[in-house]
């Protein structure tokens, strides 16, 4: 039986929030000596599941929740020393493409981690489109990774129901949103901002 790993990431390429946390995890892998295990979701299917509410204050414009969140958002990326193009022309993106890659990959950590780098910088960097498979693959490509080969792996019936069960396994464990993360298997927090908090379950 394969033993729990301590730490995991369940992410969606399409949220700034794990991008920005994305980012800080090195740092606390490497303080605290543990590596967080990545697990592609779609972010679209835990809203639809359990937070619909985060669609209407999307409209709010004048929410001062959003708003607030939104500022600091941008204080976080800057403190990461992240360029955040966000939101671009392609904000929302649905990212069933982006996620059904990175599901791909997830066996390959060492390559699923070049794939979330590229593809992070591609959408919150260079404000590319987040929904079009070609450019998921130049992005992959640069990043030293065959992405056509990825793409057609994604499209598989096998991989298709894996990314289900991710997405189903987060609700099922108590996700919200992206990034959820887990220590121990039970432990959840959510997104960079508590960054601090699963360093210090870890130790």
């Amino acid at each position: 039986m394969t033993a729990m790993p301590r730490l995991e990431f369940f992410y969606d390429l399409s949220s700034p929030w794990a991008y920005i946390a994305f980012t800080n995890l090195a740092g606390v892998e490497e303080r605290t000596g543990e590596t967080a295990i990545l697990r592609p979701v779609l972010v679209g299917g835990i809203f639809n599941a359990v937070n619909q509410g985060v669609y209407a204050a999307r409209g709010a414009a004048d929410n001062p929740k959003f708003t607030h969140s939104f500022r600091v958002l941008k204080d976080w990326a800057a403190l990461a020393g992240l360029t955040l193009n966000f939101p671009s022309q392609y904000h929302p993106a649905k990212s069933i493409a982006a996620m059904r890659m990175a599901c791909a990959l997830e066996d390959d950590q060492t390559a699923l981690r070049r794939f979330t780098k590229a593809a992070f910088e591609s959408y919150f960097r260079r404000g590319e489109n987040l929904d079009d498979p070609a450019v998921l693959i130049a992005a992959a490509d640069g990043a030293g990774l065959d992405g056509g080969a990825i793409a057609e792996a994604s499209l598989s019936d096998a991989n298709k129901a894996k990314l289900r069960a991710n997405t189903d396994e987060a609700i099922a464990r108590g996700a919200y949103g992206s990034p959820s993360i887990f220590v121990d298997g039970k432990y959840m927090y959510f997104g960079n901002d508590q960054l601090p908090l699963v360093e210090a379950r870890l130790c």
